[in-house]
């Protein structure tokens, strides 16, 4: 499996992430609530494991920002608050467990089990689209308007990226991490090289071009015209 862990507390970080890894999973790790919305709506996990208080953004928001773009991953919740409410509030906000500290790790390692055994919600997506741009995830292949799109690897995930955020603004560095699976700014243009080149495959035979860029900000892909 692959799961996300978000924790602020180090130890207790690290006494998960050793056991998930133990066990021969994957087991990616964020400190604080905002890289962890970040990590959770970029990547593809099996479950994730929430503490609910945390720097930046708390893990109640954090879950609900993320059901209300319609991530149903299975969620556990870790918290220090053990109150009936608290746990209400919990299970309200989308998550499918609730689990109180200080607890053992073969419980945590058992209600994970459980959930990833939960058959999905929804089927697999298998393609994504706006507008008349379409792609096929399980053929690799891109269409417009019904006319076949040539797209390297490269510009492929780029664009598989931006249409898996469709109408929202991406960052550089959301896209350095998600595409490039680079942790630090290379200091190149390589982002701004590769969506130019998306751009002439893409938009530049269209009168709608999606591609947008939003000064200051990032990019985004859109049906709507830029304001």
């Amino acid at each position: 499996m692959k799961l996300l862990l978000v924790e602020d507390d180090k130890t207790t970080a690290d006494f998960i992430v050793r056991g998930l890894k133990e066990h021969g999973h994957v087991a990616d790790h964020a400190d604080n609530g905002l890289d962890g919305l970040m990590l959770a709506q970029e990547g593809y996990y099996d479950v994730l494991i929430l503490d609910r208080m945390l720097p930046r953004l708390d893990g109640i928001t954090l879950l609900r920002t993320l059901r209300d773009a319609g991530n149903a991953t299975p969620v556990i919740l870790l918290t220090a608050m053990g109150s009936i409410e608290d746990r209400v509030q919990g299970l309200g906000a989308g998550a499918e467990d609730y689990l109180v500290k200080p607890f053992a790790f073969a419980e945590l390692y058992a209600r994970i089990g459980a959930l990833a055994r939960r058959p999905p919600l929804n089927k697999q997506v298998t393609t994504l689209a706006v507008a008349d741009l379409e792609m096929d995830l399980l053929k690799r292949k891109v269409t417009r308007a019904g006319k076949v799109v040539d797209l390297q690897p490269t510009e492929f995930k780029l664009l598989e990226f931006l249409l898996r955020h469709v109408g929202q603004i991406v960052t550089r560095t959301m896209l350095l991490e998600g595409v490039w699976d680079f942790h630090f700014d290379p200091k190149t243009n390589v982002v701004e090289t590769h969506i130019s080149r998306l751009r002439a495959k893409v938009d530049r035979d269209f009168d709608s071009p999606l591609i947008q860029t939003v000064r200051g900000s990032g990019y985004r892909i859109d049906a709507s015209p830029q304001a």
